[in-house]
Protein backbone atom coordinates (compact mmCIF):
# COMPACT_ATOMS: atom_id res chain seq x y z
CA UNK A 1 0.00 0.00 0.00
CA UNK A 2 3.10 2.48 0.75
CA UNK A 3 4.62 1.34 -2.33
CA UNK A 4 1.58 2.64 -4.12
CA UNK A 5 1.50 6.07 -2.66
CA UNK A 6 4.54 6.84 -3.41
CA UNK A 7 4.67 5.98 -7.17
CA UNK A 8 1.09 8.08 -6.99
CA UNK A 9 3.29 10.31 -5.45
CA UNK A 10 6.69 10.31 -8.56
CA UNK A 11 3.66 10.17 -11.00
CA UNK A 12 1.73 13.34 -10.15
CA UNK A 13 4.81 15.02 -9.73
CA UNK A 14 6.42 13.56 -12.94
CA UNK A 15 2.80 14.68 -14.93
CA UNK A 16 3.15 18.35 -12.75
CA UNK A 17 6.18 19.21 -14.69
CA UNK A 18 4.61 17.95 -18.00
CA UNK A 19 1.66 19.42 -17.83
CA UNK A 20 1.95 22.65 -15.86
CA UNK A 21 2.55 25.56 -17.73
CA UNK A 22 3.42 27.93 -14.89
CA UNK A 23 7.30 28.00 -14.77
CA UNK A 24 6.60 27.62 -10.57
CA UNK A 25 4.41 24.88 -10.52
CA UNK A 26 6.57 23.14 -12.36
CA UNK A 27 9.54 23.15 -9.63
CA UNK A 28 6.62 22.33 -6.91
CA UNK A 29 6.14 19.75 -9.10
CA UNK A 30 9.94 18.46 -9.27
CA UNK A 31 9.63 19.20 -5.58
CA UNK A 32 7.14 16.69 -5.36
CA UNK A 33 8.81 14.23 -7.27
CA UNK A 34 11.37 14.26 -5.70
CA UNK A 35 10.16 13.61 -1.95
CA UNK A 36 8.64 10.53 -4.08
CA UNK A 37 11.79 9.12 -5.39
CA UNK A 38 13.43 9.91 -2.13
CA UNK A 39 10.99 8.14 0.06
CA UNK A 40 10.92 5.23 -2.23
CA UNK A 41 14.71 4.77 -1.99
CA UNK A 42 13.76 5.01 2.05
CA UNK A 43 11.41 1.83 1.66
CA UNK A 44 13.33 -0.19 -0.72
CA UNK A 45 16.34 0.36 1.84
CA UNK A 46 14.28 -0.03 5.27
CA UNK A 47 14.33 -3.63 6.42
CA UNK A 48 12.87 -4.80 9.96
CA UNK A 49 15.12 -6.26 12.56
CA UNK A 50 18.13 -3.80 11.78
CA UNK A 51 19.71 -2.38 14.42
CA UNK A 52 21.97 1.35 13.99
CA UNK A 53 25.71 0.36 14.40
CA UNK A 54 26.00 2.75 17.29
CA UNK A 55 24.70 -0.01 19.45
CA UNK A 56 27.80 -1.21 21.00
CA UNK A 57 26.71 -3.87 23.54
CA UNK A 58 24.26 -5.92 21.03
CA UNK A 59 26.38 -8.97 19.45
CA UNK A 60 25.81 -10.79 16.24
CA UNK A 61 22.47 -9.17 14.68
CA UNK A 62 21.74 -7.16 11.42
CA UNK A 63 22.65 -3.89 11.42
CA UNK A 64 21.74 -1.19 9.39
CA UNK A 65 23.57 0.25 6.23
CA UNK A 66 24.39 3.61 6.82
CA UNK A 67 25.62 4.28 3.06
CA UNK A 68 22.02 4.79 1.87
CA UNK A 69 20.67 7.11 4.97
CA UNK A 70 23.98 9.42 3.45
CA UNK A 71 22.86 9.07 -0.12
CA UNK A 72 19.20 10.37 0.93
CA UNK A 73 20.80 13.00 2.88
CA UNK A 74 23.10 13.83 0.13
CA UNK A 75 20.02 14.13 -2.52
CA UNK A 76 17.75 16.54 0.29
CA UNK A 77 20.94 19.02 -0.08
CA UNK A 78 21.83 18.47 -3.40
CA UNK A 79 17.25 19.07 -4.15
CA UNK A 80 17.18 21.83 -2.15
CA UNK A 81 19.90 23.81 -3.73
CA UNK A 82 18.66 22.75 -7.00
CA UNK A 83 15.39 24.17 -6.17
CA UNK A 84 16.78 27.28 -5.07
CA UNK A 85 18.77 28.05 -8.07
CA UNK A 86 15.68 27.28 -10.04
CA UNK A 87 13.72 29.60 -8.02
CA UNK A 88 16.33 32.62 -8.56
CA UNK A 89 16.05 31.78 -12.39
CA UNK A 90 12.47 31.95 -12.37
CA UNK A 91 12.31 35.45 -9.98
CA UNK A 92 14.98 36.78 -12.83
CA UNK A 93 12.60 35.84 -15.37
CA UNK A 94 9.46 37.64 -13.67
CA UNK A 95 11.42 41.21 -13.67
CA UNK A 96 11.30 40.81 -17.94
CA UNK A 97 8.24 39.22 -18.18
CA UNK A 98 4.81 39.77 -17.06
CA UNK A 99 3.84 36.60 -16.75
CA UNK A 100 5.25 33.11 -15.95
CA UNK A 101 3.65 30.86 -18.11
CA UNK A 102 6.55 29.19 -20.20
CA UNK A 103 4.54 29.58 -23.70
CA UNK A 104 4.25 33.30 -23.51
CA UNK A 105 7.78 33.57 -22.00
CA UNK A 106 8.89 31.30 -25.17
CA UNK A 107 6.85 33.75 -27.32
CA UNK A 108 8.54 36.76 -26.03
CA UNK A 109 12.08 36.00 -26.44
CA UNK A 110 12.09 34.26 -29.63
CA UNK A 111 12.73 36.55 -32.30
Amino acid sequence: MIEAFVLTTILFGFFGIILKKNLVMKIVSMDVMSTGVIAFYVFIASKAGLFTPIISNVKKVGYADPVPQAVILTAIVIGFSIQALMLVGVMKLAKENPTLESSEIEKNNTL
